[in-house]
């Protein structure tokens, strides 16, 4: 009699169950639609004549599109030179994060030192710093050491990353330390563990770690404006603004330029959103 009403009971909730769910997704369409329209207003800008652009009402799709603003926009200033300061910068800081970060989250981890926790708690304290607060003492430093003006200022400053330490940690302490401690009656070193057994474990985590890293390295704007002067060293949000700047009439090829400039972070999510996403569900459960 008790399953007989339990089974009516579930009969009567599926329908409402059911309609929840249909909402749900109307909304996340709805919402989805939103966070696309402005990307998709920028592609059909890009291929329309500027005299199009803001015309009412919205052609989304142009009648003859015009792929040659995008050979335009690389003869008007040198975005090829803006794109590879960029990567260089993107790529090296993306990948010292990586390095740095899983090597300190490593010993915070899965090492017994004195004045462990401590230390983490402090290191971990820096990131409620503002950056404006230590942006003109490390501005003297690199300038002293002779690298302002130079692609080594923002690679060094931007090596290391409470932040990266703090996400690789959480993941690994989601990892059991038999592990590590069969690895060690094994006779492997702390360095062997870390790179032969940690680091294969914690994809989700470096996957998460680089798409942070590599967005903010790429949209990096303060960074840029202070510590590079000459043209051929600035990266290309620097670069955008100098298109804007010289072009501010042209909004065709504005934004021609400002979706070339979105591509490789696109890439980058497309390439690693599965690892993404599950190292948000997981990081940070256990710790």
């Amino acid at each position: 009699m008790t399953s007989l009403t339990a089974r009516k009971t579930d009969i009567r909730r599926s329908p409402l169950q059911t309609a929840l769910k249909v909402l749900l997704y109307l909304f996340l369409l709805a919402f989805m639609v939103l966070a696309l329209l402005p990307f998709v207003w920028m592609l059909s800008s890009s291929l329309k004549l500027d005299k199009d652009v803001f015309r009412y009402p919205i052609q989304w799709i142009p009648a003859q599109p015009l792929w040659d603003n995008y050979a335009v926009i690389w003869q008007r200033v040198p975005l090829m030179t803006y794109f590879k300061n960029t990567a260089i910068i993107s790529l090296v800081v993306t990948f010292m994060q990586i390095l740095t970060s899983s090597f300190a989250a490593y010993a915070f981890a899965k090492m017994t030192f004195k004045g462990r926790d401590l230390l983490f708690l402090a290191y971990i304290g820096t990131i409620a710093v503002p950056w404006q607060v230590y942006m003109l003492p490390q501005f003297i430093m690199m300038r002293q050491f002779g690298l302002y003006d130079t692609l080594w200022a923002l690679i060094v400053l931007q090596s290391f990353s409470a932040f990266g330490v703090f996400l690789m940690r959480q993941f690994y302490m989601g990892i059991p330390n038999e592990l590590s401690e069969a690895a060690r009656i094994d006779g492997m070193s702390e360095y062997g563990i870390w790179f032969k057994i940690i680091l294969p474990l914690s994809k989700p985590a470096i996957a998460t770690l680089t798409i942070f890293t590599f967005v903010n390295t790429w949209n990096d704007y303060m960074g840029p404006l202070i510590y590079l002067t000459s043209d051929h060293m600035k990266t290309i949000q620097i670069g955008l603004r100098r298109f804007i700047q010289q072009y501010s009439s042209d909004y065709h090829l504005i934004m021609a330029a400002s979706l070339c400039s979105l591509l490789p972070v696109a890439i980058v999510f497309l390439f690693l959103q599965k690892y993404f996403i599950e190292g948000i569900a997981t990081t940070g459960i256990k710790g």
